[in-house]
């Protein structure tokens, strides 16, 4: 194998991985929406961040970007911005 044909066969590896590895990740934040049997309203304190708020109401055991996908997802937020009042649905999951 030639030293472009190694080259190549590395960077499309590469891509096929970071491909497959975003696809599940848009997978799981997919089926946590399916999770999601009802919402409660939250309030975002000053100085609140979407992490904070999914580490803090979503299942100990998750992934907090996960919660911040659905979090996003129910609300309408692009970009994560969130302001100090807004009042935000937060997912209640199922145990």
């Amino acid at each position: 194998m030639t030293v472009i044909a190694s080259a190549r066969f590395r960077a499309l590896s590469i891509i096929s991985i970071t491909v497959v590895a975003v696809l599940l990740f848009l997978s799981s934040a997919v089926q946590a929406t399916g999770d999601v049997t009802h919402t409660t309203d939250y309030r975002v304190q000053p100085g609140d961040t979407l992490w904070e708020i999914a580490k803090e109401h979503g299942p100990a055991d998750s992934d907090p970007r996960r919660v911040i996908a659905v979090i996003e997802k129910l609300n309408g937020i692009d970009g994560g911005l969130l302001q100090a009042g807004q009042v935000i649905e937060i997912p209640v999951t199922s145990s």
